[in-house]
């Protein structure tokens, strides 16, 4: 019988976990999307900044998941 003995570091899990914080840096930090120009089909920038976030942060979350799920 083996038995595990604990790893040094960080645990691989919580870099993957990390990726989560991008989106939600990315809203909550205002003055980066404070603004109108450029606009997108006539959508100002603050709006479509953060409609784009919306599949994004699906992505980043199934990143994560698939990349943790076999993680022990």
């Amino acid at each position: 019988m083996t038995t595990r003995q604990p790893s040094s570091g960080i645990h691989p899990r919580l870099w993957w976990r990390l990726l989560l914080l991008v989106p939600i840096i990315a809203t909550l930090w205002v003055p980066w999307y404070n603004h109108l120009d450029p606009t997108f089909i006539g959508i100002p920038f603050l709006y479509w900044y953060l409609l784009m976030w919306v599949p994004l942060s699906a992505v980043c979350s199934a990143v994560v998941y698939f990349k943790t799920r076999d993680l022990v």
